[in-house]
């Protein structure tokens, strides 16, 4: 429940309440893809930085605008409670009223929608799709008839959206086309965050349960859910082998390896913790996502 007291307003937001809100932590996973697709993009000659930036700029307020309705739609399910095991959530803290929450949410998709009309007349229908599919997807994550992530599809959404979609739409926007390779780009991108949202969900099994949100770790239990911790790593480990194996990328590529000492301890983590304990598993997954994704941007940049 809201800790406010009956009849007492929330507080007027400040600059930090607003970034608590934004959960700036979170925002790799609209960085990254952006990054890697314009990375690979640069590589093979194609790229072009103002599509780039546009892009990064509708991708940072669509996870904003997706952060802030989880924010509300939590709190208005039950979800967050005095129970909550992660960091301290606005709504239901009463940092900042539901309302405004809200329609903060909102505004930021409005925003996000602006800035891809400069991408569409850059790329035609294909980002009229995208656009509206991102935007509709991030409302229905926690919101609308069917959330997603109370139904056990988050995971499907984020390896979809923040992998599938978000890497060969950051190239398309700037070569007006897709290489194989940027594909298979997409696949330790989506992987990664999608290892992001199993430790959350790992850690709020017990919370979720309680709130009636059937996230895939509910559905299938904890031991499932660590190992697809595992395997979503391994998947993410293994791409840029095959990519260089297969002549998608040099062998440049294999720098994002480098990376793979930062997943021992999570590991270790994730397969013997659980509940608040993850929390710096959480972090961490997000340092691995950002380090991953920044090595394996400059191995497809390096030809």
């Amino acid at each position: 429940m809201n800790t406010l007291a009956p009849g007492v307003e929330a507080p007027r937001p400040t600059l930090k309440t607003w970034l608590m809100a934004a959960r700036p932590k979170t925002l790799t996973a609209a960085l990254v893809p952006v990054m890697v697709g314009t990375a690979l993009a640069h590589g093979l000659g194609v790229g072009r930085w103002l599509p780039a930036l546009a892009a990064l700029v509708g991708a940072m307020l669509i996870q904003v605008g997706t952060n802030l309705t989880n924010d509300y739609f939590d709190f208005k399910k039950g979800a967050d409670t005095e129970e909550r095991l992660g960091p301290k959530r606005v709504t239901q803290s009463g940092l900042i009223s539901p309302e405004t929450v809200l329609a903060s949410a909102l505004a930021c998709f409005g925003l996000a929608v602006l800035t891809g009309i400069y991408l569409v007349v850059v790329g035609g229908w294909p980002i009229v799709a995208i656009g509206v599919a991102s935007v509709l997807a991030g409302y229905a994550y926690t919101g609308g008839p069917f959330p997603l992530a109370y139904h056990g599809l988050g995971d499907v959404f984020v390896f979809l959206f923040f992998g599938l979609v978000a890497v060969p739409g950051t190239f398309y926007v700037q070569a007006l086309t897709v290489s194989p390779a940027a594909w298979g780009a997409a696949i330790p991108v989506g992987a990664i965050g999608t290892a992001l949202l199993v430790v959350n969900n790992l850690r709020d099994a017990s919370t979720d349960v309680k709130a009636g949100k059937r996230t895939l770790v509910v559905r299938l239990g904890t031991a499932a859910g660590k190992a697809e911790y595992v395997l979503l790593l391994a998947l993410a480990f293994a791409t840029p082998l095959a990519m260089w194996a297969l002549g998608l990328a040099s062998a440049w590529v294999l720098l994002a390896l480098l990376s793979a000492p930062l997943a021992v301890p999570l590991l270790r983590q994730v397969l013997g913790q659980q509940g608040a304990a993850l929390n710096p598993a959480l972090g961490g997954t997000a340092r691995l996502q950002l380090v991953f994704g920044v090595l394996f941007s400059v191995g497809l940049w390096l030809r």
